[in-house]
């Protein structure tokens, strides 16, 4: 019996894996983030599966499904949205997994950053503009940020970023930012990535609040704050410079096909 946390990717149904969406058609047994994996997704699930919706269920109830289903010899689809490792909230489950000797793996899905930046059909990192993406947070209700991940830290690299989890801290947001970046650096406001009603704000560190307001937007959003998102001129990458040698292609040597 395994448990197998599969990432459901942004919202789109079809940009799960491959391998994801097959254990889920499958496994016996699904849980799943209600609030933000797509019906359609679990709907999959064999006809007779056990599929619960775990939004309103605590820890203790999530890992007690999960150890009933493996004293059955069950196989569970533990769902998530987009890629487990970033805000997923499955470091928990896995550590009391380990303490009951429940075996399980991690099957990656798409973040909501690369679907954003699929969407908004531009790169992240662009030569001498920013080769760096930092995926962060800022600190709220839930947890604060550790010593050294602040914006105002993390600032001073004038990398790209993508702040999950924020919408409601957009005053901070431009003030620890603004130092480094400027008040009319670009910032894209990624409501709801590959869902049928996402929408995308493109703005600037002064004018995203007004823009977020107007668009009422409360909740299920990332912050893409960054050069890249205005740059229209940027040296081009030396990957397919011709004059650019690597093991696979020779310096200025043109290759022919039939």
């Amino acid at each position: 019996m395994t448990v197998h946390f599969i990432g459901a990717g942004p919202g789109a149904p079809d940009l799960i894996t491959v391998r994801g969406l097959r254990l889920i058609q499958r496994c016996p047994v699904c849980l799943y983030a209600g609030s933000l994996v797509p019906a359609e997704i679990v709907a999959s699930a064999p006809a007779d599966a056990l599929v619960l919706d775990t939004a309103p269920m605590h820890l203790d109830q999530i890992i007690e499904a999960m150890a009933d289903a493996h004293k059955k010899g069950l196989d569970v689809a533990r769902v998530h949205s987009g890629d487990p490792s970033i805000y997923g909230a499955t470091a928990e489950q896995m550590r009391r997994l380990d303490a009951l000797g429940i075996d399980y793996e991690v099957v990656p899905g798409v973040p909501a950053f690369a679907a954003a930046a699929a969407r908004l059909k531009t790169e992240l990192t662009l030569p001498e503009i920013a080769q760096t993406v930092i995926v962060t947070r800022t600190g709220m209700k839930a947890s604060a940020m550790p010593a050294g991940e602040e914006l105002e830290t993390l600032g001073k690299s004038g990398a790209t970023l993508a702040i999950h989890l924020s919408i409601r801290n957009l005053d901070y947001i431009r003030r620890a930012l603004e130092p480094y970046y400027g008040d009319d650096c670009p910032v894209v406001i990624a409501y709801r990535a590959t869902w049928p009603d996402e929408l995308y704000i493109r703005t600037t560190l002064a004018g995203m609040k007004e823009k977020v307001r107007e668009a009422k937007i409360t909740r299920t959003a990332l912050v893409l704050v960054g050069r890249v998102f205005g740059e229209a001129e940027f040296r081009d990458s030396a990957l397919y410079d011709s004059d650019y040698a690597h093991v696979l292609r020779n310096r200025g040597k043109k290759r022919v096909t039939a």
